[in-house]
């Protein structure tokens, strides 16, 4: 369905071709998001930065999200979540595991600075792709609270559901394509390999 992750981001940006000139602030979720973010951000003549989400990791199954968490601490827990085995006391040792991997993030990849304000702002949102969406529900929460102008979810990838739960939390979905055999985001790309810390550090920095 896609080259590789520049493929996808140059298909979003012709199809958020009406934001380009106003300014809009791209953010890419951690890893493989930024340099999409990046790629977005230069077409569309706007600013990017990286939104910091983690995922809450399943009991004994770490590849399945139970739930997600942003910087603020706020935690998106789906209703499937017990069934995994992740109670309460779980769902907290977890959060604070991610909430210490969201803080040596920041460190690292914004070097100091502080994230850039999206107030008053079109906010256009990427990743690679949705499976669950939580990931992408906590950070559409996250920034909500920050008030944006205009909040958009740029994916090239979706199921169908998680496209339209996905929606409910912000203004604009642009969703690619909403397969309904869905596997994993990896199987929509040709190459689709991992991104590292020094590539999105790379990104960010425009280099």
């Amino acid at each position: 369905m896609f080259e590789n992750r520049r493929d996808a981001a140059l298909k979003l940006a012709a199809r958020l071709i009406q934001y380009k000139g106003k300014n809009p602030l791209v953010l890419g979720i951690p890893r493989g998001a930024v340099p999409m973010a990046r790629i977005i951000a230069q077409e569309l003549e706007g600013e990017v930065d990286v939104e910091l989400v983690r995922k809450l990791r399943a009991p004994g199954n770490p590849e399945l999200a139970v739930g997600s968490v942003d910087e603020s601490g706020w935690t998106h827990v789906p209703g499937y979540a017990a069934s995994t085995g992740a109670d309460a006391a779980y769902v907290e040792q977890e959060k604070q595991q991610q909430l210490e991997v969201i803080r040596q993030r920041r460190a690292l990849y914004s070097g100091g600075r502080d994230s850039i304000d999206p107030a008053g702002r079109t906010v256009i949102v990427v990743d690679d792709g949705l499976a669950t969406g939580s990931t992408m529900i906590a950070a559409l929460h996250a920034l909500r609270q920050r008030h944006p102008a205009r909040l958009i979810c740029a994916v090239p990838v979706a199921p169908p559901e998680t496209a339209a739960e996905v929606a409910k939390g912000c203004d604009e979905l642009v969703c690619l394509e909403t397969p309904e055999y869905f596997y994993a985001v990896g199987q929509f790309y040709r190459h689709f390999p991992q991104v590292e810390d020094d590539e999105v550090v790379a990104a960010l920095n425009g280099s």
